[in-house]
């Protein structure tokens, strides 16, 4: 069975790239602009994982990290932070909230990908 991945990224080119090699590698993709977008689309369809950006417009990925680890359905559904933030404080703040892993911009695909493998349920 296909897994599904939720990217949420404001930048529509990231989020292509991320969808690329995380199609390349056989996940489904549900993308989102931001984190308001991202709950709107907690519909209760099985999300195996999410990849999410830190700062975002309406609801920056803290928040919404912190709002999906209150949702029943998404309390356990593993979270991937991959943002150019690299402040030891914001990174203290995602795994806090809740973030399994934290990748700094830029990235390599490759490593994106084997984030995605060792963690996805």
């Amino acid at each position: 069975m296909t897994k599904t991945v939720m990217i949420v990224d404001d930048s529509g080119s990231f989020r292509t790239v991320v969808k690329m090699a995380l199609t390349k590698a056989g996940y489904a993709i549900v993308e989102a602009v931001d984190g308001q977008d991202a709950c709107t689309k907690l519909d209760g369809r099985k999300l195996n994982m999410i990849v999410c950006d830190v700062n975002m417009p309406n609801m920056d990925g803290l928040s919404f990290l912190r709002h999906l680890k209150t949702t029943a359905s998404y309390k356990f559904t593993p979270v991937i932070m991959l943002t150019t933030e690299s402040q030891e404080s914001k990174r203290a703040e995602g795994k806090a909230a809740g973030a399994r892993a934290w990748i700094t911009k830029p990235f390599q695909p490759s490593q994106l990908v084997d984030a995605v493998n060792k963690l996805c349920v």
